[in-house]
């Protein structure tokens, strides 16, 4: 198995095309919400993504086939002063999960995050997806508290 990692330049149309590809995947999982991207989501995901200051994105590939895929967006910590990686799509397709491939993708983010100066990363998981949580716990990740006594940090949104 040959493992290649890739960031992805939102101006090649081959590596548009399996970003959106492999997001379309994970969007079909159940971990995923279980639907498909819509059209207007895939027709204009890699254009909106090229407007996005500090966006980035890792493609892995297997023997030359698009595997897996993470999303990464830069955002501000004001306590640190210094920038914060949230890492928003992670994703491996079926047929090569097991094999550490989203590791290797969160080993490549970490470096970028780094050489960008970054203090931290950051993610977002369901609570009943096991597999993802012992993943990201394996490889650092913990639930954010600032005080034990207050308790960890919630995700939360708002639809508009």
């Amino acid at each position: 198995m040959q493992l290649e990692l890739v960031e992805v330049d939102y101006h090649n149309a081959t590596h548009a095309e399996h970003l959106v590809s492999l997001l379309n995947g994970y969007a079909m999982d159940p971990m995923g919400g279980d639907e498909p991207l819509s059209e207007y989501t895939r027709a204009n995901l890699i254009e909106a993504l090229q407007k996005v200051p500090g966006a980035f994105s890792v493609i892995a590939y297997v023997d030359a086939k698009p595997a897996g895929l993470i999303n990464c967006f830069e955002g501000f910590s004001t306590f640190k002063c210094k920038p914060v990686i949230n890492i928003h799509d992670v994703t491996v397709d079926a047929e090569y999960r097991g094999h550490g491939i989203s590791h290797k993708l969160l080993e490549k983010v970490e470096s970028i995050a780094k050489s960008r100066g970054a203090c931290k990363l950051t993610l977002e998981v369901l609570e009943g997806n096991s597999i993802a949580r012992a993943s990201y716990q394996k490889f650092g990740f913990a639930g954010y508290e600032l005080d034990p006594a207050m308790g960890k940090a919630e995700f939360w949104e708002k639809k508009l």
